[in-house]
């Protein structure tokens, strides 16, 4: 049959035909399955990258071009549509389906490379994809007049990409993680060509070869599927150096926890949350200058924090009635209470009757009514994308300030204010911005660095006098020496970090780009 063979009845005299049906049912796999590529490349770019919004931004732009040029190129594609289109969904299949497991080994083994082959594979992929729709679309026009062939077509295609985008962040990536998603439907693909094989085994040339070609696709995605945990363990042993002794993706980001000579260590999108050598230094700096100064805190909430550290410290002081503890990531909290190694940890502080989870969003939570607080500590991983950076804005602030008691304090983790000194100086003026006194002090935690954080109230700062027994690294004649700035860190001016502009982001990747590059 000829590409330019028509029917001789109309489409309006006849039901539809058992090849209609399957390219249709075809469009709907094959726009599920490009999506989902488009949608790994973006995801791992911006937990490997940061900046979630300019990588979604530039990946997506980027695969839509690429899709383009697929589309233009579908007009030198004459004879032989099927055997084109089967090999095209083979090729999709392929390279697509393991895009994710190509990315993740890259970044661990040849990170210098990682943008390179990122973009590289999200313009083929994204090419390919591009040939697969019109393809169908003349392949089909033999049996279906212009009119209803686009709308069906069009249908078809929105409809996948709908239930993709729906089941990709709420099913497929934390039942399966993003390796076997993108392998899954790698094989999605290659069934697509398995399927055009059948129906038109009477028009295809040589179709030994193409069964061959189908056999062997399907048969390297299954075995890549079967050991996808493999591949990932040897991604991550390689990155993380360490054991991993936990991983998990959840809708929200990747756990890691690793165990090896500095004990264990916890990652969180590939950035290092705490490392339990010198974790105490970390949290005791965070916590008690607040806590004690307060006098007698009795109503606490943590908001972040979800591995218990914080609560922990808090648990310390025996006027605390209840502390209330929002955290996004249920499976961070749940890890941290039932893991019995990292619930050991943090002294089992999560599963105190004192301690109430709730698993929302910061922001959100804030802005229900609710209790007031004596302390609020605000343990949120640094403002590497937007989605953080709203929570070191000065609506957040504003918000915090709300829920704080007249005589409260409230403590924000606020980076490194040596290596990221403009991006520090941001967040203490962002605090002033809404009404509150900044007071901003700072630690030394081996595994980070110099590390700084500022404490927000109404009242000014009164250091307390005494410490709870049993501290590692805090004493009263030692703290004092934490609110001194040297020269290098000493303030600059800043603008405020708003909803509307989120200047923090921006700063706070070029501050620490530059340290990175080098």
């Amino acid at each position: 049959m000829s590409d330019a063979a028509s029917p001789a009845r109309t489409p309006d005299a006849r039901g539809p035909q058992p090849v209609e049906v399957a390219l249709l049912a075809s469009v709907f796999v094959v726009a599920a399955c490009g999506l989902v590529y488009e949608l790994s490349a973006a995801a791992l770019s911006s937990y490997l990258l940061g900046d979630s919004v300019l990588q979604f931004s530039t990946i997506i732009g980027t695969y839509l071009f690429a899709m383009g040029v697929g589309s233009w190129l579908s007009r030198y594609f004459d004879r032989q549509l099927p055997a084109h289109f089967l090999r095209i969904e083979l090729m999709v299949a392929l390279i697509g389906g393991a895009l994710p497991a190509i990315l993740f080994l890259a970044n661990a083994y040849v990170p210098g490379a990682f943008r390179l082959l990122l973009y590289g594979l999200v313009m083929v992929v994204g090419t390919l994809v591009g040939l697969e729709i019109p393809l169908v679309m003349r392949i089909l026009k033999r049996n279906i007049v212009l009119k209803n062939l686009v709308s069906q077509v069009l249908t078809f295609d929105y409809l996948g990409a709908l239930a993709v985008s729906v089941a990709f962040p709420l099913i497929l990536v934390p039942q399966l993680g993003m390796i076997r998603t993108g392998l899954l439907f790698g094989f999605m693909n290659a069934a697509v060509a398995v399927w055009a094989l059948w129906l038109f085994r009477h028009e295809l040339r040589r179709i030994g070869a193409h069964a061959l070609a189908c056999f062997l696709s399907l048969a390297a995605l299954l075995a890549a599927f079967v050991w996808a945990d493999h591949i990932t363990t040897l991604a991550e042993d390689k990155f993380y150096q360490d054991r991993i002794v936990f991983s998990a993706t959840s809708p929200y980001q990747r756990i890691v926890v690793t165990r090896g000579l500095l004990g264990h260590r916890l990652f969180l999108n590939g950035n290092l949350q705490f490392a339990e050598r010198d974790e105490y230094r970390y949290h005791e700096a965070l916590v008690h200058p607040v806590m004690a100064a307060q006098g007698a805190p009795k109503k606490v909430a943590v908001l972040g924090g979800g591995d218990g550290m914080a609560v922990r410290e808090i648990l310390k002081y025996p006027s605390v009635e209840s502390v209330t503890l929002v955290e996004l990531d249920p499976n961070m909290t749940r890890l941290f209470t039932e893991h019995e190694t990292l619930a050991a940890l943090n002294g089992h502080s999560l599963s105190s009757p004192k301690v109430k989870i709730v698993n929302t969003d910061a922001f959100q939570w804030l802005q229900q009514p609710g209790d007031m607080y004596d302390v609020i500590v605000v343990d949120f991983p640094d403002p590497t994308n937007f989605a953080i950076g709203k929570l070191y804005t000065n609506s957040f602030y504003a918000l915090l300030e709300k829920r704080l008691s007249a005589s409260g304090y409230a403590v924000i983790q606020t980076t490194s204010p040596l290596v990221a000194r403009k991006s520090y100086w941001t967040v203490a003026t962002t605090i002033e911005s809404v009404g509150l006194r900044a007071t901003p002090y700072h630690a030394h935690v081996p595994s980070f660095g110099e590390w700084g954080y500022i404490i927000a109230s109404r009242r000014p700062y009164r250091m307390p006098d005494a410490l709870p027994a049993g501290l590692r690294f805090l004493s009263p004649s030692t703290l004092p020496l934490m609110f001194d700035f040297p020269l290098d860190m000493a303030r600059v001016p800043t603008e405020v970090n708003r909803l509307s502009n989120q200047i923090l982001v921006t700063t706070y990747e070029q501050e620490w780009g530059k340290v990175m590059a080098h």
